[in-house]
């Protein structure tokens, strides 16, 4: 089912090169899957955001109960009926939203109501943003969790991007991805005018965001970074990142990764290394 929204077109004022975003200009595409028990309280978090955007949901598994959250809460749901897996319903849900600045809310997570306020503050202080993204935590069977192994390797990886200045460094961005997947995806804003057409490759099962931000690493422009955390992001048993772990299927998507970055023994190496403290999110 597909319904036409009635907002106004996006507006944003080129200044030089550089572009102000206002919430008319970003939308959160819901990825919804089956019947989630915690895709109302994603929900539920966008529509308490402080400063109000779109909202959308996408999905593959049409049924009553997504069906029946979009029209509790005045929402469209978009049918995808083409390419299926995660990349299929990823790439189709980012071209449902009509805006430049687009949002891919994983339905499981919930997000901060300052999520969408830093992440546009972020982007006024770019020329040519690529993509934005955000510091998270963890939530674990209902509670917070700020702090493990996991959260504290990534926020050291990502330490260089506090500083303004190497936001626009290609050579910085790409030295923190080839040491892990340190960017967490639904945390990220990817600013749709600036990435030529991008679409997420449907190649692999676990890591199409961490190949998704290496392809657009490549590219000029910003890695915005808002150094703090902006949402939560759900680590439960039925979670894909989970599955792979305990299959221990991550590590041949992994070592695939870091290849594009070292030679064979390194890349081994380092994976040794990351998957240490990955385990930290095995239940």
């Amino acid at each position: 089912m597909r319904q036409k929204s009635q907002n106004k077109q996006p507006n944003f004022h080129r200044d030089s090169q550089a572009y102000t975003f206002h919430s008319a200009s970003h939308t959160y595409a819901v990825c919804a899957y089956g019947e989630s028990p915690y895709l109302e309280e994603c929900i539920r978090s966008l529509l308490a955001q402080s400063v109000k955007s779109r909202i959308l949901i996408a999905t593959s598994t049409p049924n009553a109960y997504i069906m029946s959250l979009g029209e509790k809460y005045d929402i469209p749901v978009y049918v995808n009926t083409g390419e299926r897996g995660l990349a299929g319903d990823w790439n189709y849900a980012l071209r449902c939203a009509e805006t430049p600045l687009v949002t891919l809310a994983h339905q499981d997570d919930r997000y901060y109501e300052n999520y969408g306020e830093d992440v546009l503050e972020a982007l006024k202080r770019c020329r040519h943003p690529l993509i934005a993204f955000t510091d998270y935590n963890e939530l674990r069977d209902g509670k917070t969790v700020t702090k493990n192994r996991l959260l504290s390797v990534k926020r050291l990886m990502l330490t260089p991007m506090k500083f303004h200045g190497f936001w626009k460094s290609r050579f910085v961005r790409r030295r923190i991805l080839s040491l892990g997947s340190a960017i967490c995806c639904p945390s990220v804003t990817l600013v749709k005018k600036n990435l030529d057409g991008f679409a997420f490759r449907n190649n692999m099962k676990s890591n199409i965001d961490w190949q998704a931000w290496e392809e657009i690493s490549r590219k000029n422009g910003e890695f915005a970074y808002v150094p703090h955390p902006c949402m939560e992001h759900r680590i439960h048993q039925e979670s894909t990142t989970s599955g792979l772990l305990e299959v221990n299927g991550r590590r041949e998507e992994d070592l695939y990764m870091y290849g594009k970055f070292w030679p064979d023994w390194m890349a081994r190496v380092i994976e040794h290394f990351y998957q240490s403290s990955e385990r930290s999110n095995k239940l």
